[in-house]
């Protein structure tokens, strides 16, 4: 069964193809993905690396955590499930419902 990893502190340089060619050194590498900000198009420094063992990605971790890749020094430790988040209804408001505005009745 597949085990996937968080790999942080990445570089905005580092490319999938650098994250499969480094941690294929502790095993296969079933996917590796660099998180890109929509906006910008750029690295979010963070991404994920899919092994295809428990024990390669234990490997994994004690052979990269700490390690640097491309002049940077990387966490790698198991990636936890994603958290559930509030439905955004593309409106910019805050959290008692308003829109930011602050209280017109001051004008």
């Amino acid at each position: 069964m597949a085990k996937k990893l968080y790999v942080g502190g990445l570089s905005y340089d580092t490319t999938e193809g650098t994250l499969k060619e480094t941690f294929s050194g502790a095993g296969t590498v079933e996917s590796a993905t660099v998180i890109i900000d929509k906006m910008s198009g750029r690295s979010k420094g963070f991404g994920f690396v899919e092994m295809s063992s428990d024990a390669e990605a234990q490997k994994a971790i004690e052979m990269f955590n700490g390690k640097e890749l491309d002049g940077r020094s990387i966490i790698v430790n198991e990636a936890r499930p994603m958290e559930s988040r509030p439905q955004q209804d593309g409106f910019n408001r805050d959290r008692r419902g308003g829109y930011g505005q602050g209280r017109r009745d001051r004008w």
